[in-house]
């Protein structure tokens, strides 16, 4: 069986999945894509050991997210949780010419994974290495953005729905439109609305979970 959480910002996804353990009592659960603490949204949960078997068929689904760009600095981490250092002062970019860098990144592409990552790279995992300030180099993965749609822009805020192949990091993807930018930039904010056909609109807080209620917000595939 399965379950649609709606995660919060803050805690990690398998701090989500420690809660649903303790609700249902299911030792066995996992889910088919991490999101990562300071990120929100969609988590595609399975419960029981069958249903775990199957997450391979839902880890590789295209994804959609709602990001938020802060322009003008970058991050160390590519996000908001990293070390930020100013690049511009003034964002007096137009409409029209941030639309034409964000159309550049629609197709396919190749994206080098950010150090801060689960990514492992020779067994080890790459965030590992960035919090001892190791850099190494990284292969590019072949990625594809199907679709990058300006929500709003504002001074220096810039809101965007991505829609894009999994793998996909939108943090680095948020770096490299700054990087085209010449202002910098870094994710500020990110809500993972769609895996595949499974929409956050369907999803439930953990919050709102109890051990006499779980089971009637679980689905088959």
């Amino acid at each position: 069986m399965y379950i649609l959480i709606n995660k919060p910002s803050g805690p990690t996804s398998h701090d989500v999945i420690d809660q649903l353990r303790r609700i249902t009592e299911v030792k066995k659960i996992g889910h088919a894509g991490t999101l990562d603490p300071f990120a929100s949204g969609l988590l595609f949960i399975a419960i029981n050991r069958e249903s775990t078997r199957e997450l391979q068929n839902f880890v590789g689904l295209d994804k959609e997210y709602i990001a938020t760009l802060k322009l003008g600095a970058v991050s160390n981490s590519q996000d908001r949780t990293g070390e930020i250092e100013k690049v511009k002062d003034d964002i007096d970019f137009t409409e029209k010419e941030v639309k034409d860098v964000l159309d550049k990144f629609v197709g396919k592409q190749e994206q080098t994974p950010p150090m801060f990552s689960a990514k492992k790279v020779k067994g080890q995992k790459l965030y590992n290495l960035a919090r001892k300030g190791i850099e190494i180099e990284r292969k590019p993965s072949q990625i594809e953005v199907y679709n990058i749609e300006m929500l709003e822009f504002k001074d220096s805020k810039l809101v965007i729905k991505v829609k894009c192949s999994s793998g996909t990091y939108v943090r680095t993807l948020a770096h490299d439109i700054g990087q085209t930018l010449v202002s910098g930039a870094y994710l500020e904010e990110l809500e993972r609305t769609k895996i595949g056909k499974y929409d956050l609109k369907y999803s439930i807080k953990v919050k709102d979970l109890r051990k006499e209620n779980w089971e009637s917000f679980t689905f088959n595939s």
